[in-house]
């Protein structure tokens, strides 16, 4: 359901901070334990059965793997992008890896340190974040900027570039740095506000996702208030959708979703961590139906539900899509980009 902005929303927005209040109050007494081995007191019928939510209906799943796994090469991937030729481009290690749609290999960026997210703009200038700054490159492996640093406390966690803006994720300080394309900084959007009906961003983890959508609004992801927000560039909060949910049409754990991906329709497709999960939604929030199920993307050791950070220190996955309507999955752990077409595409 899509929860609209403004101020008659208040009392909304003070339910939804309330709420989340009780939920961490709760979730500080019950832990998610499949076993009743960590001495909680409570009765079977208040554990999960983490099996039980990894499965998906089979008449859910709308998309199917149209190519083999893509090695990167890295032994830490961290993100993924598509640029305006379908050229897929990873981050990793102390480098970005450009390859071509088909898989094959086509090119080496390296960098200083270790990146943690990535962008490429419309004229293929690709866009590195660090932990506290972000360089741009261009594909001749030039380096062509170097941004000033936000902070000892930033974590750079996303960039989206939109014509002549950049806007830049930092989950270390909460909140979006719109820049233009010289690295001056605009202004800052989804920073707590509570004159301007913001709320804030809650991050219990360092992920925090942005992408402009078809509509021209910038979407973030607030992931410990499991939704996906929308804002004009100026830093208005239009509206948000989103629900914290075991089920399939919800997001699960302390903070998901964790990385998400703008379809050339306008529908969302998002990534869960903990319990691995792609989904397809459309412009509204709807869910459309699932990409990949836990199943299909880890083994089953794997699965499980996060309540706290502390619990689920697993890396996220990352996600992408190309003009072809194919979804990208970045497999973080294995290093290997997963690829899915829509079911009858034929790609």
């Amino acid at each position: 359901m899509v929860m609209r902005s403004g101020t008659a929303n208040n009392r909304v927005i003070a339910g939804v901070v309330v709420g989340c209040a009780l939920v961490v109050a709760v979730i500080a007494v019950v832990r998610l334990d499949t076993t009743g081995d960590s001495g909680s007191g409570l009765g079977p019928e208040y554990l999960y059965d983490i099996n039980e939510l990894a499965k998906v209906d089979p008449g859910l799943i709308i998309y199917e793997e149209s190519a083999g796994p893509l090695n990167t090469g890295f032994e830490a991937a961290r993100a993924i992008a598509v640029d305006s030729e379908g050229s897929i481009h990873v981050a990793g290690d102390k480098a970005v890896r450009i390859f071509k749609a088909d898989g094959a290999y086509l090119d080496l960026v390296e960098l200083a340190a270790e990146p943690r997210s990535l962008a490429v703009s419309g004229d293929r200038t690709i866009y590195v974040g660090f932990k506290d700054h972000v360089e741009l490159y261009d594909r001749d492996k030039h380096q062509l900027a170097v941004w000033d640093s936000l902070g000892h406390k930033a974590v750079i966690s996303s960039i989206a570039v939109a014509g002549d803006d950049v806007f830049v994720a930092d989950a270390g300080n909460r909140m979006v740095i719109r820049y233009d394309r010289a690295g001056k900084v605009v202004n800052h959007i989804a920073k707590r506000d509570p004159a301007r009906n913001v709320p804030g961003l809650v991050i219990p983890s360092p992920y925090c996702d942005v992408a402009v959508s078809k509509d021209g609004l910038l979407r973030v992801v607030n992931p410990g208030r499991h939704r996906i927000e929308a804002y004009t560039f100026d830093g208005d909060l239009e509206f948000w959708w989103g629900e914290h949910s075991t089920g399939i049409r919800g997001f699960c754990g302390c903070c998901n979703p964790v990385n998400f991906a703008v379809l050339g329709n306008g529908h969302f497709v998002t990534c869960e961590k903990g319990l691995v999960r792609v989904k397809q939604y459309d412009s509204d929030g709807g869910f459309v139906g699932v990409v990949a199920s836990p199943a299909q993307l880890v083994s089953q050791v794997e699965f499980r539900i996060c309540n706290t950070p502390q619990e689920c220190q697993s890396p996220g996955f990352d996600v992408a899509v190309d003009a072809r309507g194919r979804v990208l999955v970045l497999d973080t752990v294995k290093g290997v980009v997963r690829i899915f077409s829509r079911k009858g595409s034929g790609q």
